[in-house]
């Protein structure tokens, strides 16, 4: 690939651009200085940075501020939220487009099995959540909302998180598997965390819109993410490229791997292609 350089940079957020401690981001919403310099390098050099996250619309608009993007005058920056199921525009924020499902079934599935397990799905209108209990301090962005469970599903959704604080990730791993989850597509995090969304969406199909939209393709792409939700996003693009701390499952995926999130990772990889002048 040495004639080859990116015109998208498809960047997870958790884990890829933040720090994580114990699952929790370090400095929460904090970019460091040589993950700043690397993104406006590559902006300069005239790629589009394109944030990719599982996060909802409303908890990637902050990063974007970190990062000072888009920049003045400039178009108004590309977002993946959701895993894939909400692409929006900032700022402000335009949602021009996004996939639902009737999550329902898959929901009351795994509560069969987790039945104290936190439901959430997100509530775009007051920058939060709607739940059926209170999530653990710094898991969800914005305000939570106490909603019964068939008020949260009632209605199709681009997004439902399910947590169980007392499970593991190779719990639900097990149990997503074993259900089949049908009419649902699932990821599960590092944690007892579990992603359902609308069958064939992910953050591969989220920036295949973003790219149709640029008139660019998934061969145009650099992508760069750590976590299971990433899978799709780094087979799908000409070049994926996985955090140190990944998985294996991940890297597997990959087409590199990079330094961890705490050795800059991200950076180091950008660097490839858009250096520090010497």
């Amino acid at each position: 690939m040495t004639d080859w350089t990116p015109k998208v940079v498809a960047l997870d957020i958790d884990g890829t651009l933040l720090k994580w401690v114990d699952g929790q981001t370090e400095d929460y919403e904090t970019i460091t200085e040589p993950v700043y310099d690397a993104v406006h390098r590559a902006l300069d050099a005239g790629a589009h940075i394109v944030l990719s996250s599982g996060r909802s619309p409303h908890g990637m608009t902050r990063i974007a501020d970190l990062l000072d993007i888009p920049r003045e005058e400039a178009d108004q920056l590309w977002v993946v939220a959701s895993n894939g199921a909400v692409v929006f525009r900032y700022p402000p924020m335009e949602v021009v487009h996004e996939e639902t499902f009737d999550a329902a079934p898959a929901v009351a599935a795994v509560l069969e099995h987790h039945p104290g397990a936190l439901v959430a799905v997100e509530e775009r209108e007051v920058g939060g959540y709607r739940v059926n209990r209170v999530f653990p301090e710094g898991e969800l962005s914005g305000e939570q909302l106490i909603t019964h469970v068939d008020d949260i599903v009632g209605e199709p959704v681009s997004r439902v998180i399910v947590r169980d604080p007392d499970a593991t990730a190779d719990d639900f791993i097990e149990l997503a598997a074993n259900l089949g989850l049908h009419g649902t597509d699932y990821v599960v995090g590092w944690t007892a965390w579990l992603d359902l969304s609308p069958v064939g969406v992910s953050k591969a199909s989220g920036l295949q819109h973003v790219c149709a939209k640029l008139g660019l393709s998934a061969a145009d792409v650099l992508a760069i993410g750590d976590g299971r939700n990433d899978i799709e996003m780094l087979r799908w693009a000409g070049r994926g490229v996985a955090m140190g701390q990944s998985v294996d499952e991940v890297k597997a995926a990959a087409d590199h791997v990079t330094a961890s999130v705490n050795d800059e990772g991200a950076a180091v990889e950008m660097s490839r292609w858009f250096p520090q002048d010497t």
